[in-house]
């Protein structure tokens, strides 16, 4: 069997990769690594990573569609962002009051052994920060 670090990157496809970029980057603090652009010059892919570790890219196709995220189709239902500990998830639901980004609120239910805040980016896309429960 194949061994895996542990470390993990993604790609999100995106309807403006540059509104989606800046938008990450003040949310969650991360620089760019590197962009890409097309052979007329468009920005097409930016990829961003983070301090602890975490690195992603947005994608915009050139060819894309105009809807905006649904995680009822087919594909990826949401993306969770794990933090260290409970009070973490409440300084993250703080961070997006400040900044102006609707959210669930700090869910807390019975029937998971985390604690999350959920909200959306520009392009729908359904985001968490979770922490377990101790």
């Amino acid at each position: 069997m194949s061994n895996l670090t542990g470390a993990s990157s993604f790609d999100l496809t995106v309807l403006d990769v540059k509104a989606s970029a800046d938008w990450y980057t003040n949310l969650l603090e991360v620089s760019t690594r590197r962009d890409f652009r097309n052979d007329e010059g468009q920005l097409i892919h930016v990829v961003l990573s983070h301090p602890s570790g975490l690195t992603f890219g947005l994608i915009q196709h050139t060819d894309r569609g105009s809807s905006k995220f649904d995680e009822r189709n087919v594909g990826l239902d949401h993306l969770e962002f794990i933090v260290p500990d409970v009070e973490d998830v409440y300084n993250w639901a703080k961070r997006l009051d400040e900044l102006g980004i609707l959210h669930s609120g700090v869910k807390e239910y019975e029937h998971t052994s985390g604690v999350m805040v959920t909200f959306r980016d520009p392009d729908n896309i359904q985001l968490e920060f979770y922490a377990s429960k101790p």
